[in-house]
């Protein structure tokens, strides 16, 4: 990895420290055998007979945390918004949320790949009111007692949501967001006309399905749905954390992704050719499915792409080793025959490898 990465990744990853509570086990979950908490057992219920979507969620979204628009064709974002994207990209995100220690607003439903508290959220289920918890102290209210959302909201960082059951799944419809957020890790913008629909299912204890539909036709040429999973965080607590108590290094947050293109090496087609397949992460490091990368190649050029967010190009600082994946270091491994058969994603907190699927 890159030293502007390992800036990059420094300063975005939310700090914690040693907490109370972080070993207590959850009360009224069913367990097993032997002690472990059930998170395949029946989803509790509240009084009025609704499902109960109260607890504390790793929210799992390794493809559109990065790229809320993976899904898109191309055309179906507006040339403007895709060139702010790809400024967003070259300056390496200096300007995002969570490097100016801003709220996420409404990226925060599909933000977290489950590895950091700020995956995490709290619900707390009310007969009128949920409220959803995040780990930087910001919240979100969904009025449930039969309110609309107004018609010509006061914008802010998180908006205005109301709630209704359709059956046993929780409807959210969210407005009133201002246009200085990013719907994502890769800088996709919106604007205030964006409009949110939500659809919560919790299918078992263990397990709470989102479907989130993006309405805003100012930026994006028709409605799109993605769809995040979380986790139930059973016996542990969420972990707070404060962006500005950390945020002393944005000064040395410099130069471009140019920069590591500018380095660059050139190898050689028929090298770059040996590499392309896809990747299985390996051994099981999250508690979600291994992620899956795949390298292509055009012309002279290594493509990579993890989790369907969208083949980016690689620079290479050697025959073996590129960068530039979202911030991540790449390394590929020959056998005792000469063949590629595994790589190493590298990242600050260690490298994992991938094995190359035959």
């Amino acid at each position: 990895m890159t030293r502007l990465a390992k800036i990059a990744a420094f300063i975005a990853a939310p700090f914690t420290v040693n907490a109370q509570w972080l070993d207590h086990p959850t009360p009224g979950i069913p367990r097993t055998p032997d002690g472990k908490p059930n998170l395949s057992a029946p989803a509790p219920r509240t009084r009025e007979g609704k499902p109960d979507l109260s607890g504390a969620w790793i929210k799992i979204s390794p493809k559109y945390g990065r790229n809320i628009a993976a899904d898109l064709k191309p055309g179906e974002v507006q040339p403007w918004a895709e060139a702010l994207v790809q400024q967003r990209t070259e300056n390496l995100g200096k300007d995002s949320m969570n490097t100016n220690c801003l709220p996420l607003g409404p990226a925060y439903p599909v933000t977290g790949d489950g590895t950091t508290s700020a995956g995490m959220m709290k619900i707390v289920q009310t007969p009128g009111l949920i409220v959803l918890l995040n780990p930087d102290l910001t919240y979100r209210q969904v009025y449930t007692d039969g309110r609309q959302l107004e018609s010509s909201p006061n914008p802010n960082w998180m908006g205005y949501s109301v709630g209704r059951w359709d059956g046993d799944t929780l409807v959210v419809e969210s407005n009133g967001f201002n246009d200085r957020t990013w719907l994502d890790a890769g800088g996709h913008p919106h604007t205030e006309a964006l409009r949110l629909t939500e659809r919560y299912r919790r299918p078992n204890i263990g397990s709470l399905e989102l479907e989130m539909t993006i309405t805003d036709p100012a930026v994006y040429a028709k409605p799109w749905t993605v769809k995040v999973h979380s986790e139930l965080a059973a016996d542990t607590e969420m972990l707070e954390y404060v962006c500005n108590e950390n945020n002393k290094n944005r000064e040395h947050w410099v130069g471009t992704a140019a920069d590591e293109r500018k380095l660059a090496v050139k190898v050689a087609p028929a090298i770059l050719a040996k590499y392309a397949g896809t990747y299985d992460e390996l051994p099981k490091y999250w508690s979600h499915a291994p992620r899956v990368v795949q390298i292509a190649v055009s012309g002279d050029t290594l493509l990579g792409d993890m989790d369907g967010r969208g083949m980016i190009p690689l620079p290479a600082k050697s025959e073996a080793e590129f960068t530039g994946l979202y911030g991540l270091g790449v390394e590929f491994l020959k056998d005792d025959r000469g063949e590629v058969t595994q790589l190493f994603v590298k990242h600050v907190s260690g490298s994992y490898r991938f094995q190359r699927r035959r």
